[in-house]
């Protein structure tokens, strides 16, 4: 058992519970949590500091708001509705439409989107079962550049953070068996990110390393992921406005809006790594070992790319 733990570390592989005891608990202050636990801190606090998110359009925050919800719905054709305490895309329902007095998501009456609306409410999908908000927002449009590596769903990307320092990205491409949500652990492909051009590379899906998406059969990799220096600047400037050390943040790319920020997470999983076929370890040294020299978000940016692109070798011996 020692013995792969210590095989994974010399290949830099960050586990488990080093990256809970190092990082998470070092850099992460608890009393901030929930101003990434919940999305709709997170949303406010984006808009506090100019960073842009899909729009919201209403939050139901007791029972007695659900029977009145249609007076908001009614006036966009297109909406999400979330938890804003949930977790693994659970309770999210994407309405594309409406026709003859039922949503668009294998047809949805009013009364079966109300109880969802109650369900939400009652904790069913918040972390810890906690009674929760419903947030009813503006429905993603993803870049066309993604049309052909996903199926239904809406793919977003996600960077790692760290003390401001963008160290590792992946786009996760929904999939039939992921029922369209973007969400690795119930069927997304995860495609690494070159950090320094932005251009994808290879994907895991499930336990296995694919090249193709499984349910389209394009290629994954060489895709050219729009707005690159924009989205390492949106997160680099969410870790700002949170102040927690170590996050993860997942943008979305809307074909009209461009760039927004989808949510923040103070415990990103690790799978990036996989994706990636890299380990996070020696790039989070590296950044504890450079980061004080680094004062500006756009320096920051620009040692990111240096050291991180795939055909950099800098800082692996971190």
């Amino acid at each position: 058992m020692f013995g792969i733990v210590r095989a994974l570390r010399e290949k830099g592989i960050l586990c488990i519970n080093k990256r809970n005891a190092d990082y998470i608990l070092r850099f992460n202050p608890r009393r901030l949590y929930p101003l990434v636990d919940d999305k709709l801190r997170t949303k406010m606090l984006a808009i506090e500091h100019r960073i842009a998110v899909p729009e919201l359009y209403g939050v139901v925050q007791v029972e007695g708001q659900v029977r009145g919800v249609g007076a908001i719905l009614d006036r966009y054709p297109e909406f999400v509705i979330k938890p804003a305490r949930g977790s693994g895309g659970e309770g999210i329902v994407v309405v594309s439409g409406q026709a003859h007095g039922k949503y668009r998501k294998l047809l949805l009456t009013r009364d079966e989107l109300n109880h969802h609306l109650f369900n939400v409410l009652s904790g069913m999908y918040s972390l810890g079962g906690q009674p929760d908000n419903a947030l009813i927002e503006y429905r993603v449009r993803f870049d066309p550049i993604f049309e052909g590596i996903s199926y239904l769903g809406v793919p977003d990307v996600r960077i790692i953070v760290f003390l401001g320092i963008p160290v590792m990205s992946m786009v996760r491409l929904p999939t039939k068996s992921s029922d369209g949500k973007a969400n690795l652990h119930q069927g997304a492909v995860g495609a690494g990110i070159d950090m320094a051009t932005g251009t994808t590379l290879s994907g895991v899906w499930g336990n296995d390393i694919v090249t193709e998406h499984p349910d389209t059969g394009q290629p994954v990799e060489g895709v050219r992921i729009p707005h690159w220096d924009e989205l390492l600047s949106l997160a680099g400037r969410c870790q700002e406005a949170v102040g927690l050390g170590y996050i993860g943040v997942d943008i979305v790319l809307d074909r009209d809006k461009g760039p927004l920020i989808l949510e923040l997470n103070a415990r990103p999983g690790l799978n990036i790594q996989i994706a990636n076929t890299s380990g996070l370890l020696w790039r989070l040294k590296c950044v504890e070992s450079h980061f004080a020299e680094l004062g500006s978000l756009a320096e920051r940016i620009h040692f990111a790319k240096e050291q991180f692109g795939i055909n950099s070798t800098a800082c692996q011996s971190a």
